[in-house]
């Protein structure tokens, strides 16, 4: 009785066991499936494993790991190739837990031409929403070797996992104003609400900038920037927060080149941007009413400001950055109208600036307030600047532009390293203080700027401004007034920050 009790458990532990083998067999093919839902051609039948050709999805994964904020990193690399067919029924694994990324190819999987004539907006802009709504790391491929016609767009957020356009190839944006719509001139990429986004590659944007700049109401041509003369800025982010630009190549942009809009956490490095000396206001860089930003390794030749820092703004650290022609790096121009402006913990190092309107600049309108405080320029050298340093709260476009009894209050800027040539046309060191709220705590050390032309050193020009020369300076500025102004307690009390 015994061992006929026994023959059974042994044959019921057997039958269990082999329907539990089943069902884990169910669930792995369950999951191989669900790995390949994304690609463009699951529909097909699957080649055998030994069959030449293309497997089924175009689709890469490359483990990439993220940049550190601290050094300077190489442009992103290149996508991995397919990786190798394991011989199985299905070829493509199932995404690792380790951070796989899955590719969306414009042109394979989206159906974009790439002949820089064929509207290819709808195949990025899909791509786009693909690879957002995809939990985990998607890149979305604009490949080498082809030209894209993009008109303009936006690419939502936020996402289920972190996307990044990789531009190899080159996008262009259509070069007539008239074909753009007339309600829409303001932007042409736009990214919003994109958290965690990165924009890197080894390709270009052009902004087709130039028929924009011909228009009749640009201020060279003797109009001005406002009503339908607005132009398109090229890459703009908006309440985005950590956000990545790298290795790209930006040119021709019809207004600002990169513009970041209450955002938290931008990192930009290793950017090449340019357009002609005289295309009107090509900024290269706009930051406004976003905090943590790190300019890197980049080169900027404009017919604007490099770096232009507006109101909002916390925390700015621009390193080996270099600019012209240009008009140099700037925070502001602040307080237009009566606004109030607050910008604050601002660095810029070891830059260079050449043959630029400006070197180093604060610019405030008449009549604004809050305040510029803790700003810090150090090791910036120099090559023929006009006003390689300068402060200027009277700053105005017209003649018309009155004195005000308020202004915004800057305190706390110190200048250490400034060394180089400056165009004998200005004086190499301008700080125009407004009447009602003086600059304080203005200092210098290590100063040298010598002319660019000629023996002549010119002296420096001060107003109302108070600091002091911690070493000499070349040209000595003996028109800084010690101490601090008799109203400095009610000024300080404009600091926002």
């Amino acid at each position: 009785m015994a061992r006929t009790t026994a023959i059974a458990l042994l044959v019921a532990l057997a039958v269990a066991s082999s329907f539990l083998v089943g069902g884990v067999h169910g669930v792995r093919t369950a999951r191989h499936h669900h790995a390949n839902k994304h690609s463009k051609r699951s529909t097909s039948p699957s080649p055998s494993p030994h069959a030449p050709g293309p497997a089924p999805s175009s689709r890469r994964h490359a483990h990439a790991p993220a940049p550190h904020p601290s050094r300077r990193s190489p442009p992103a690399p290149a996508p991995a190739a397919d990786p190798p067919s394991s011989g199985g029924d299905d070829p493509m694994p199932a995404p690792s837990s380790g951070g796989a990324t899955t590719v969306y190819d414009i042109v394979k999987d989206f159906g974009a031409a790439g002949d820089g004539v064929t509207d290819d907006t709808e195949a990025l802009k899909t791509a786009w929403d693909t690879a957002c709504q995809d939990a985990g790391a998607g890149v979305v491929l604009a490949g080498a070797g082809r030209s894209f016609l993009v008109r303009n767009t936006v690419f939502t957020g936020p996402c289920q996992g972190s996307v990044t356009l990789r531009v190899d190839g080159t996008i262009v944006a259509p070069s007539d104003p008239a074909s753009w719509p007339a309600n829409n001139r303001r932007s042409w990429l736009v990214f919003y609400r994109a958290d965690g986004v990165s924009l890197v590659g080894s390709g270009l944007i052009d902004g087709k900038g130039q028929k924009w700049w011909d228009l009749p109401c640009k201020p060279h041509k003797g109009g001005n920037t406002h009503g339908p003369c607005d132009s398109p800025v090229a890459m703009r982010f908006a309440i985005s927060n950590n956000v990545t630009v790298q290795g790209l190549k930006v040119q021709n942009s019809p207004e600002f080149h990169f513009r970041f809009d209450n955002c938290r956490g931008v990192r930009v490095d290793s950017l090449s941007i340019s357009s002609p000396a005289l295309s009107p206001n090509t900024d290269g860089i706009h930051v406004e009413n976003t905090q943590d930003v790190l300019i890197t390794n980049t080169v900027v030749s404009n017919g604007d400001d490099c770096v232009s820092i507006g109101a909002g703004t916390l925390n700015v650290h621009i390193e080996n950055v270099t600019c012209g022609p240009g008009h140099g790096i700037s925070i502001g121009s602040l307080g237009k109208a009566g606004t109030r402006a607050c910008v604050a913990n601002v660095t810029v190092r070891n830059a260079v600036i050449r043959h630029s309107d400006n070197g180093v600049r604060i610019k405030t309108w008449q009549g604004g307030s809050g305040s510029v405080s803790g700003v810090s320029f150090e090791g910036v050298r120099m090559d023929a600047v006009r006003n390689p340093i300068i402060i200027d709260q009277y700053y105005c476009l017209t003649k018309s532009c009155e004195n005000e009894t308020t202004a915004v209050f800057v305190s706390g800027v110190s200048y250490a390293g400034i060394r180089g040539t400056y165009d004998v046309r200005s004086p190499p060191i301008h700080f125009g203080c407004s009447d009602a709220v003086p600059c304080t705590n203005i200092t210098l050390s290590d100063v040298e700027l010598l002319p660019a032309s000629g023996d002549t050193v010119d002296d420096p020009f001060c107003w109302n401004v108070y600091g002091n020369a911690a070493t000499p300076t070349v040209p000595p500025v003996a028109c800084l007034t010690g101490g601090l102004p008799k109203n400095y307690e009610d000024n300080s009390n404009l600091k926002c920050y």
